[in-house]
């Protein structure tokens, strides 16, 4: 996958021509993979860079502000040095402007459309406990089924919660456990029953399934929706 660095609107020569050529690559890029119905990590990239151009935008200080943490001493420099040749040339300034100005925009409808398939397979899915639900559900099962799929995937999951601009956050980790072949025998019932004689550390595991109709890449879309859409699910449960 072509990828932008993290000031690539700003790096090396500061030319609109050059700069929207590197852009329409990567989008092309990005909407080929859309194209494909596979949204991840290509969405959460394109997010991630159409946000610094935001900050730029409103921050001028942006380059001096929001990398000292990722940046060595060396790099950081440079940036302030960038920063200060921006800011002493209005002509270079007006060129930046241009740049962020146009991919911000280009970034946005690409962003769209990444969007529009992310609401679409969400309200495709459905989720439903398996037995009862215990009080403790921040660790537990999930299982995964789409289409006509032959198999029930089953993920452990384990969820935690992490502070960010003193608003707290709920994450979600999984762990792939196994495919079950879908039948008569394989209930969820039984593959519930199944985990908890084969995985003794959870004796009473909070379970869930994930069913949809769609059958989408499972990595790059399906897997990445369920989990988002399980950690609201049990948030608002929880409420």
């Amino acid at each position: 996958m072509k990828s932008l660095s993290e000031t690539w609107f700003a790096d090396g020569y500061i030319d609109f021509e050059l700069k929207k050529y590197t852009l329409l690559a990567y989008l092309q890029e990005i909407n080929k993979y859309f194209n494909e119905n596979k949204l991840y990590p290509h969405l959460a990239d394109i997010i991630f860079h159409y946000n610094n151009l935001v900050a730029f935008k409103e921050n001028k200080r942006f380059l001096q502000e929001h990398f000292p943490k990722k940046f060595s001493g060396v790099q950081l420099e440079k940036l302030e040095l960038l920063y200060e040749q921006m800011i002493g040339d209005d002509e270079l300034m007006s060129e930046l402007e241009e740049i962020i100005n146009y991919a911000s925009n280009r970034m946005k409808r690409t962003i769209n459309s990444g969007t529009e398939i992310y609401e679409f397979v969400e309200d495709k899915l459905s989720i439903i406990p398996i037995g009862l639900v215990p009080l403790e559900q921040n660790e537990g099962y999930f299982f995964l089924s789409q289409g006509d799929a032959r198999e029930t995937r089953v993920y452990q999951y384990r969820l935690s919660i992490f502070e960010k601009h003193d608003e707290k956050y709920r994450s979600i980790k999984t762990e792939f456990v196994d495919g079950w072949p879908r039948n008569m025998v394989n209930t969820y019932a039984n593959i519930k029953a199944e985990l908890i004689r084969k995985k003794t550390e959870l004796p009473n595991p909070a379970v869930y399934s994930i069913e949809t109709a769609l059958t989408y890449p499972i990595e790059e879309t399906l897997l990445p929706i369920a989990k988002r859409s399980l950690v609201r699910y049990i948030s608002n449960n929880a409420a």
